[in-house]
């Protein structure tokens, strides 16, 4: 069956619409600076949680520890 030409135009146009939108969806998302971002506060927040504090002034008190040990010996 044979279409009209102006539905097939139409489709081409939503088609387009979509495709543009879509694109603009991928370049928001994998904006750089936006990733940068995302991951500075994802680690930010990590780091406010207080076992992990915790878990970091173990292991500096431990290195630091070893370092006098051996400067000592």
């Amino acid at each position: 069956m044979a279409r009209d030409p102006d539905t097939i135009q139409r489709d081409i146009e939503q088609a387009r619409d979509a495709l543009a939108s879509t694109l603009d969806q991928l370049s928001e998302k994998a904006d750089p600076k936006k990733l940068v971002d995302d991951a500075t506060s994802s680690v930010k927040s990590k780091f406010d949680d207080p076992r992990v504090k915790a878990a970091l002034i173990g292991v500096g008190v431990l290195v630091a520890v070893i370092v006098v040990r051996r400067l000592f010996r």
